[in-house]
């Protein structure tokens, strides 16, 4: 019988990276991922994200349920909407959705990303 994963709230021994330059909007933010599971198949994962003030552009290829536990973000979608989400907040964002992801205060999520395998090799 597979064991229960606990996920820690903070990404505290994860190695903090810039933000790839071609993809930055703004700033020099830094963000740090402790994934604490992955499937077998490699098509889910979970665990903390953190990250910096800053912008950059984002194209999902997966499906992204996340929870903010600290810090507020704002997400500008390619046709213009805006939304803003802070600690407490929860929501998806569906493959597909390409964009501007902004930290506007020094944020920390909980995420779970699932990305079949059709959709990784369609894109």
């Amino acid at each position: 019988m597979p064991d229960i994963v606990a996920i820690a709230h903070h990404a505290a021994d994860a190695e903090r990276t810039p933000v790839e330059a071609q993809r930055l909007v703004a700033g020099r933010p830094l963000q740090a991922v402790a994934n604490a599971y992955s499937s077998g198949d490699d098509a889910f994962h979970c665990g903390i994200w953190e990250g910096d003030v800053g912008a950059w552009q984002v194209r999902y290829s997966e499906h992204e349920l996340c929870h903010m536990l600290a810090g507020r973000i704002r997400i500008t979608g390619e046709d213009g909407s805006i939304r803003e989400y802070a600690a407490g907040n929860s929501f998806v964002i569906p493959a597909g959705f390409r964009g501007v992801w902004e930290v506007i205060e020094p944020a920390r999520k909980l995420y779970a990303v699932y990305e079949p395998q059709t959709e990784r090799v369609a894109s």
